[in-house]
């Protein structure tokens, strides 16, 4: 299988400041999208942190990587140590994260989410901390593959409000889990068996805050550059609250 990606950041319409970064690494086969939080632009930081630790130590075991799955379909113990290596990825960047925050008080509080696919063979792999998304077009059909960290989202998983009241609700911002408040994370991981035709979206809330699931395939198959472009235009016409990231994944 081949994979192309195409990505696009924007600061939005209200922000002055662009705490979003994002990572695509084609030949490494890892994406990553990540929304940081925090004054004095820590947030940024702590996104562009987040990403680049995890990038770092994903492309030192990048031999091992290409050999999974180089003699057929990578068996259960390739498929394990991919799960680990971008759970510890994450959980390194997390970690780094903290120790920057604990060095500097200006710094204090700062946090981010973290979002990545990692493709192995005929697998790919999710790594989730936070709110950000990761969205799986196949045949037309969108799944979201993520589940957010959010309260108003453990609040419709326990039944405790309705999806009207999720949407009046005022804690909507309020995050479960980040990258970066703690030393430590716990990191949501899935496998996803490959197709060729698949798109996968990676992207802030400052999109999917705004998108349909149905207006999704529509807008992918627009296809690259075209695609990333129509999303950013969208969230901005639509108001633009937030910063807004889109990466675009193609398997073919």
């Amino acid at each position: 299988m081949i994979w192309r990606s195409y990505a696009r950041t924007h600061v939005g319409m209200k922000r002055s400041l662009n705490e979003d970064s994002f990572l695509t690494d084609d030949d490494l086969g890892l994406y990553l999208v990540a929304d940081g939080m925090g004054g004095h632009a820590a947030g940024e930081i702590a996104s562009s942190e987040a990403v680049s630790t995890a990038h770092g130590m994903v492309k030192q075991a990048s031999a091992s990587l290409r050999k999974i799955g180089s003699d057929g379909s990578p068996d259960e113990q390739q498929i394990r140590g991919a799960v680990r290596l971008l759970e510890s990825a994450i959980q390194n960047a997390t970690y780094m994260v903290f120790t920057l925050a604990e060095l500097d008080r200006d710094k204090s509080g700062m946090g981010t989410t973290i979002t990545g696919m990692l493709f192995a063979g005929d697998v790919g792999i999710t790594g989730q901390v936070g709110d950000s998304r990761i969205y799986q077009i196949r045949d037309g059909q969108v799944s979201q593959l993520t589940e957010d960290h959010t309260l108003i989202a453990w609040q419709l998983r326990e039944g405790i409000i309705t999806e009207e009241e999720a949407l009046r609700s005022p804690h909507k911002n309020v995050i479960t889990r980040a990258v970066g408040n703690r030393d430590y994370v716990q990191v949501d991981t899935t496998v996803v068996p490959l197709a060729r035709g698949d798109r996968y979206l990676l992207c802030s809330d400052g999109l999917h805050g705004y998108l349909a699931g149905p207006e999704i395939p529509e807008i992918v198959a627009l296809g690259g550059d075209a695609a990333v472009d129509t999303f950013i235009d969208l969230a901005n016409s639509r108001g633009g609250k937030d910063n807004i990231t889109a990466v675009l994944v193609e398997i073919d």
